[in-house]
């Protein structure tokens, strides 16, 4: 068990591509959480220069149009390999065997194709807002300021590559589980009864979920 996210390991390659690419999914998410607290510390610099100097932060809605991207998008990947995204546990958590397998792999899949979806809207997005032959590379700015847009455009089709690469690896495990009929695949978040959770939780608050 991969700390409390209920995520089974072992010496696999299968179990070796997740552990891999849930390293950089970490460091993802702890970019997101880094820009949620820029933009407390921001708050805190143009209240106070609005309240002592009558100097708010210049450009303070434009900076928080370039963050929102970090953490709307930079942790969905870590958080489907965790489980953690709504889903019906309790309707999932009635299914066994292949029977879960097959409907684990179906709904993984029609994720797959919305984010797909997703990823070549965003790309393409993006692609309207970035020129080489335009100042700062850009074909639009933020009004009050004047920052370039594109850097915040190109992190959703970012985030979205990576949780489609998440997302076939989950296929590629819940079909394995599917085949060999495996009642603990690696590599995919486990349903969890409500017992469980309780300890799961427990642990998280005092710190020992390492």
């Amino acid at each position: 068990m991969a700390g409390s996210s209920l995520v089974l390991s072992d010496d696999s390659r299968l179990s070796a591509l997740d552990q891999t690419l849930y390293k950089f999914e970490r460091v993802l998410a702890l970019i997101s959480g880094l820009a949620v607290f820029s933009l407390m510390v921001l708050a805190v610099i143009s209240v106070g220069g609005r309240n002592l100097f009558n100097a708010p932060l210049p450009g303070y809605v434009d900076w928080i149009e370039q963050a929102m991207p970090l953490i709307a998008f930079m942790g969905i990947s870590f958080t489907q390999r965790d489980g953690g995204h709504i889903r019906m546990d309790m309707l999932v958590g009635a299914l066994k065997g292949r029977a879960l397998w097959a409907v684990e792999f179906i709904t993984t899949a029609v994720i797959l194709l919305l984010v797909a979806l997703l990823l070549w809207g965003s790309w393409a997005h993006f692609q309207r807002s970035f020129d080489f032959a335009a100042p700062l590379w850009s074909r639009d700015s933020s009004i009050d300021i004047g920052l370039p847009l594109w850097p915040g455009k190109i992190l959703a089709p970012v985030a979205f590559s990576v949780l489609c690469l998440r997302l076939l690896l989950q296929l590629y495990a819940y079909a394995q589980a599917f085949v060999k009929n495996n009642d603990h695949p690696v590599g995919v978040p486990m349903v969890a009864d409500a017992a469980t959770q309780a300890v799961m939780e427990a642990e998280h608050v005092s710190g020992h979920d390492d």
